[in-house]
């Protein structure tokens, strides 16, 4: 891997980034950079309660050892000509349903030339701020590409922008944006990816745990803490439903305009 490649997109958006969360006044603290590689390709399973998650962890890991992450992003997005072109200059991976092997492929390829992969194995924004299912995906990138999974968790980044909740601009100013970094990983070519993927989320709630538990401000009757512990968001099965009734708003939407 070329690390000291030039990619001004790239250090363009992490100086906005750095830039925003600093307006922001943002209150970062992290444990377990340690377990972040200086070398070497790495699947990054990480939470995803908020819609600024993936430039939230790109900060700390530039702040800590100037490496880039390539995150695989929906086609939807890469569609969108301004949108699209910054995730291209970035070298984030296009992820399109009809064509899944070929961004699977990729996402092998650039583990192997040792890039940092970031995934959100939930598959979406969990509106419950607790860690749903996981899909297989980080678990089988991580076997094949023969690189470990390093888990995530990233708690308060919520509070700045995620789905069902309109953030007023002066909330945002402060907040206390926590990240846990566990232990690597590692996943064997013959393990089953099912048992693989329940060790992962198993280590993702127990970070969130902990997050949740040392965070600096108290979430009791707070929309942005998890049920059981206090707040007003809705309990998994509450947003598990919601979601699926989105989708299926969806998919009859789509056959109307067909």
């Amino acid at each position: 891997m070329k690390r000291n490649t030039r990619e001004p997109i790239y250090s363009t958006a992490v100086v906005l980034g750095r830039s925003l969360f600093g307006f922001w006044r943002l209150q970062r603290r992290s444990t377990g950079l340690s377990a972040l590689p200086n070398t070497g390709g790495a699947v990054l399973a990480i939470t995803h309660f908020g819609y600024l998650d993936f430039a939230l962890v790109e900060w700390v890991i530039w702040l800590h050892n100037r490496r880039r992450v390539r995150f695989m992003a929906k086609k939807g997005a890469f569609d969108k000509p301004l949108v699209g072109t910054l995730l291209r200059g970035m070298r984030h991976i296009e992820v399109d349903p009809a064509a899944g092997a070929a961004a699977y492929g990729n996402a092998v390829t650039a583990l192997q030339q040792g890039e940092l992969l970031g995934v959100f194995p939930e598959a979406g924004v969990n509106a419950s701020f607790t860690v749903r299912a996981l899909k297989t995906g980080a678990v089988r990138l991580a076997a094949e590409s023969g690189v470990p999974i390093i888990p995530i968790a990233v708690w308060g980044g919520h509070r700045l922008m995620t789905k069902n909740h309109r953030i007023g601009f002066r909330e945002r100013f402060g907040v206390p944006v926590t990240f846990s970094f566990g232990e690597p990983m590692t996943v064997s070519a013959d393990e089953d990816v099912r048992d693989a993927t329940s060790r992962l989320h198993t280590q993702l709630q127990t970070l969130v745990d902990d997050l949740q538990h040392t965070y600096p401000v108290t979430g009791a009757a707070k929309w942005w803490q998890p049920a059981h512990l206090g707040g007003t968001a809705p309990t998994p099965a509450a947003a598990a439903l919601a979601d699926a009734e989105r989708d299926k708003r969806r998919a009859e939407a789509k056959k109307l305009t067909r």
